[in-house]
């Protein structure tokens, strides 16, 4: 399944700024960084339960927020882009 991860992190000093580090450090083991906290990830179902799980773990719930959005289809079939183009697709191959 295709999903986007997007996150808000109440502070970024102090306790926040490990939240921050870790849901970033989670997010970058499931798929690829698009915005400074947005995701595009392409995951089994247990992949997917797995991010979830890892989330939640991280996060402060009562000020921290983690969007997570499922597509019925590709990612690729739902996105418009406007302006500078990514440099990389989804599930597409990176040549180093």
């Amino acid at each position: 399944m295709d999903i986007v991860v997007a996150y808000d992190i109440a502070e970024t000093e102090g306790p926040g700024a490990l939240r921050l580090r870790q849901i970033a450090d989670t997010c970058e083991k499931y798929g690829e960084r698009v915005q400074q906290s947005v995701f595009e990830c392409r995951l089994s179902p247990e992949r997917y339960t797995l991010l979830l799980t890892e989330l939640e773990e991280a996060i402060h719930p009562e000020q921290d927020s983690v969007l997570i959005y499922r597509f019925a289809g590709q990612i690729q079939e739902a996105k418009t882009t406007l302006g500078r183009k990514q440099q990389h697709e989804l599930g597409q191959p990176w040549m180093l």
